[in-house]
């Protein structure tokens, strides 16, 4: 498990780690939307390891992206059982689950335009006790990690898209999260940034033996994880290791 930061307390006991399987168990997973009308997930069971690095694939719609907003507390199922290290996911304050248990890399950055790339950086860190000093001490030190260390002061509408998610990559690191979850995470990006920036998380997840689940429609992505989950209709249809493994 990663290091936290001074002053962060974690809400799963890191010494029980290593007696638990699975870091997620998820068992008949159902969500249903409109009063029951759309099904965006239809029974859906599966388990991912500590320090995995899983893809879950498939067409839009399939239901990839619902079931990466439960494993992050973002939504929560109609009906099934959903674990982390053992343990139901919170449903009623989930902020200290998603805050020091959980990354988030989105496709669209989500980065606040006021802010620069130092204080996005450390806009996790409020759910913690560290000081105004610890945090833009760890900021800076995760932006010079992502190789921004040049765009400290630099605002969201005066970096590049590559550079944004790189922004995005070191804030969901803020809080040493032994979970790292990315949906479509170089969606928005040309193929050139698209590939550095997939490069960074697979290096983040090798160097940091985070545990990885990767929302992607692109199979030369996924390629590159352990495992791949492919979904359609709600369903997983598909459950395989890859033929690339990241060393």
């Amino acid at each position: 498990m990663i290091d936290r930061p001074l002053g962060l307390t974690a809400t799963i006991d890191a010494s029980t780690d290593a007696l638990l399987p699975f870091v997620f168990e998820a068992t008949g997973i159902a969500k249903r939307f409109d009063d029951g009308q759309v099904q965006a997930l239809r029974g859906v069971n599966f388990c991912v390891s500590q320090g995995e690095f899983l893809a879950i694939t498939g067409p839009s719609g399939c239901g990839k992206t619902t079931l990466l907003q439960m494993l992050g507390a973002l939504d929560r199922p109609t009906q099934g059982t959903l674990l982390y290290r053992g343990n139901s996911i919170p449903t009623k304050d989930p902020s200290s689950y998603r805050a020091l248990e959980i990354g988030f890399i989105f496709q669209a950055f989500h980065l606040l335009p006021t802010f620069t790339a130092v204080e996005n950086v450390q806009i996790p860190m409020f759910e913690t006790d560290l000081t105004v000093l610890e945090r833009r001490d760890r900021a800076v030190g995760l932006l010079k990690s992502v190789g921004l260390e040049q765009r400290l002061n630099h605002f969201p509408g005066k970096l590049s898209g590559g550079e944004r998610q790189r922004v995005a990559i070191a804030r969901s690191l803020a809080n040493g999260p032994s979970v790292l979850l990315a949906d479509e995470p170089t969606g928005n990006l040309d193929s050139e940034n698209a590939r550095s920036v997939l490069e960074l998380i697979a290096r983040l997840h090798r160097e940091q033996k985070m545990t990885l689940v990767l929302v992607t429609h692109d199979m030369s992505i996924a390629a590159r994880a352990s495992r791949t989950i492919q979904m359609k209709d709600g369903r997983i249809v598909s459950d395989r290791e890859s033929t690339f493994a990241e060393k």
